[in-house]
Order: C-alpha cells, then structure tokens, then sequence
C-alpha cells in the first residue's frame, strides 16, 4: 500500500496501493474533496427523512460489540464525544432504507475493491463514535459537526498510520458528501463538518523483499507437488505475482483472452478501470503455457479454483446442488491468492510472505536493473512516481554504505579472576 496515491471519491475510486496482508493500509487520500461549493448558494433545508426518527443512545440494539473496557485511550475518545455533543443525536432508532441511506449512496459509487475497505472503515468510525452502539448504517451521519469531525481526525491520528487514517477521512467526507447531496444537510454545515485536515506523516513501505534463493524454493515446491494441475496454476500465478508485479484483485481479474503467448504481452486491468500491459518475460511464459496446456484454452477466468481431486473446476452453481442454481463461471477469489502464497511459503521454508512482497519485490528488482522511476512506475500502475519512488532500495543501499564509514570504538571487558588484582 503505498501512502502516497490518491483517494479520490468523485471518480467514484479510491486510488490506492494494495493492501498488506498483516492488514498494515498504506493508502492516503486528498485533503481536498469538499465539493459543494459550486451549490453554495443553494439553500438546502435541514432536515431528518420523515421516516426516521431520532433514538436516545440506550435504547438501541446491543448486538454490537462494546468497546474494550481496558482500553484507556477509547474510553477516553468516547469521553471526549461526549463533551462534544450529545450521543443521542447520532443514532437513528430504524435504518434508513438503501436508497436513502449516505452510506449506501456513497459505496454506490466506489469500484468493487474499494466497496469493502471503506465499508469498514465507515464501520470502525461508527463503532467509537458511538460507542460501540451503531452501525455505519445506524449512525446519523448528517448530524456530525466540526466539533465532532475534528475529533474523529484527532482520535484517527492518535490511533492509526497517517495513510490509513487519511483513507478513514477520505470516506469520512464521502458519506458527509452523500448527506448533503440527499438533502439531510446544508451546505454551510456540510462544509464546516467536512473541512478537516490531511494527517500529516508517513510511513515505510510494508512487507519485505523476496531474495533470489527463496524465490527458487517457492517455484521448486510448486513444480514438485504432487497435484500437477495445483502445482502448475500455483507457478502460474506466482510467476504472474512477481513478472507483472500485479495486485490480488488483478491477478483474479485476468482472463484467458488477457495473455498473448507470442508477444507475452499480459492486458491488466487496475484500480481506477485503467489497462495496463504487462510482460510475461523471463520465463514466466513457460510457467502460463504450462498451467494452459492443463487448463485447456477455453473462454473465463485465466487462474480456476482447484478442488482437493486435483480436478479444474470451471464452473460454480449457486445452491451448491447439482441440479439447482444459477451456473457461474468459476474464478479465484483475492483470498485464495492469499492462501496460495501462504501455502506454498510454510511448504518452501521461507519467511513470512504476502501477495503484496511480490510486487514490492517486482519494483525493487526493476529499479535496480534499469534505474528507470518512469518505466518502472507505468508498468507497476502507479497513479504517483513518487509512490514507486518508495520502493527504490538504491537510495537505502547508499544510506547504508554510508553507515559504514562510521566507527565506534570497542573495548572487550575483561574483568579480573578471584585474587588477581
């Protein structure tokens, strides 16, 4: 996830680096996404749906979780929102109905990989805000304040890395945005409620680099596993990882008619619906062609899930009965890549991986073979050069020789034996 794309939420897509797999986000957004300006002089009455109502704080549902009682620095958040305004204004006693809802409105128009990472980011701002007592759903988000959103930037700054808090902002907005759009809000509150600033900060790159040796360790053990169809999606896809330097979400997106075996040429869809070429180089061909030769060269999805009979399976069924169900073609899912690279990582005898140190690894082995930040940011989709930027080890190799040069004397300790003075 690299700190430095953008959020932008008018596109309707969030702009980002993925996210690591120890759940470490590395995604910031823009400070600047407040947009009613242009209908500011609009005046938007302020008012709740007719067919919702306002519900004190007790009375609601006590399915979701409480906060952590141990939690000193939550306990002291929640104190702090009490102060700012009254809790029993911020939860709504029935959920509005989907296409009333801000939140609904706003995921609306995320693309499907951003959907899920704001959801829960709307979620965990719901969770402390109101103690634990509503959901993104529940919550009335068009009565948050500048008293209270300067708070949740506080609280997230306190709490969180500054990209991940800035992405928590980014739909913090959003929603303030759908609020106004739908007519719960006016502009003036709207934009006071809106107008918070960037955290400012950074931090390193998640995850590690894959060293040539473990690289060889996790390709033999695919090539030697007994399930030769597993075995060869696996080196497929790990191939696909590392060459492409591709995310989960387009590794599962490629289809067969997205690889050129004569110019290797590999069509990426990634974030923001943009295309990208990639390049099957340096003997990732054989890896596809062989995984081909298994799969067949029918329409679909270019990676299928394998069942534990080591047989492709090409097609799901809704229902799960034979005779039942709408049919689907098959795909993998972004956790299934995980779970491929986590497997076959116990199996080598390697550190810690995830999906994401294939493309951190791509980026640091392409910067050091032709030092070109351009080329290198255009064939990893980078929005940002300076995002790809992150990813140069070059500058830390020099760092480092640099270190060296610095000496600190040492001397043994050599204490003296029973009667030796």
């Amino acid at each position: 996830m690299d700190s430095n794309d953008r959020g932008d939420t008018r596109s309707g897509h969030i702009e980002a680096e993925d996210y690591s797999d120890d759940h470490s986000i590395s995604i910031s957004a823009t400070d600047s996404d407040n947009d009613a300006t242009a209908e500011s002089n609009e005046q938007v009455i302020e008012v709740l749906p007719e067919h919702v109502s306002v519900q004190p704080l007790d009375s609601v549902d006590d399915e979701l979780p409480e906060p952590a009682q141990s939690d000193r620095k939550v306990a002291h958040r929640l104190e702090r929102f009490s102060m700012a305004g009254s809790k029993q204004e911020l939860i709504v006693s029935e959920s509005l109905a989907p296409d009333a809802n801000p939140v609904s409105a706003y995921l609306a128009g995320l693309s499907e990989s951003s959907c899920r990472p704001m959801r829960t980011n709307l979620e965990n701002i719901a969770h402390f805000v109101s103690g634990g007592r509503a959901s993104a759903m529940q919550l009335a988000w068009w009565n948050l304040r500048f008293q209270h959103t300067s708070l949740i930037r506080s609280t997230l700054a306190e709490t969180y890395a500054p990209s991940t808090a800035n992405l928590m902002l980014s739909a913090l907005r959003g929603v303030l945005r759908a609020c106004f759009r739908l007519g719960y809000m006016s502009a003036d509150d709207y934009g006071r409620a809106a107008d918070v600033g960037a955290v400012r900060g950074s931090r390193l790159p998640p995850g590690r680099s894959i060293d040539r040796g473990e690289l060889f360790e996790l390709f033999r053990i695919c090539y030697t596993d007994n399930k030769k169809a597993r075995g060869a999606r696996d080196a497929a896809a790990l191939a696909l990882l590392y060459v492409c330097g591709l995310r989960r979400s387009e590794l599962v997106s490629l289809d067969v008619s997205d690889y050129d075996p004569e110019s290797l040429e590999v069509r990426i869809r990634g974030k923001g619906n943009k295309e990208r070429l990639g390049y099957a180089e340096g003997g990732a061909d054989r890896a596809i062609n062989q995984w081909l030769s298994i799969r067949g060269d029918t329409e679909g999805a270019l990676l299928l899930p394998i069942n534990k009979g080591d047989r492709i399976v090409h097609e799901r069924r809704d229902g799960g009965g034979d005779n039942c169900g709408e049919v689907h073609p098959a795909r993998m899912t972004d956790q299934a890549i995980y779970d491929v690279v986590r497997r076959r990582q116990r199996e080598a005898g390697v550190k810690h991986l995830s999906p994401h140190d294939f493309r951190k690894t791509f980026i640091g082995d392409l910067l050091d073979a032709i030092g070109d930040l351009s080329a290198a940011q255009q064939l990893a989709g980078h929005a940002d050069p300076s995002t790809t930027a992150r990813y140069d080890r070059r500058g830390e190799r020099a760092k480092r020789k640099a270190a060296s040069h610095l000496h600190v004397p040492y001397f043994e300790n050599r204490h003296s034996g029973p009667g030796q003075s």
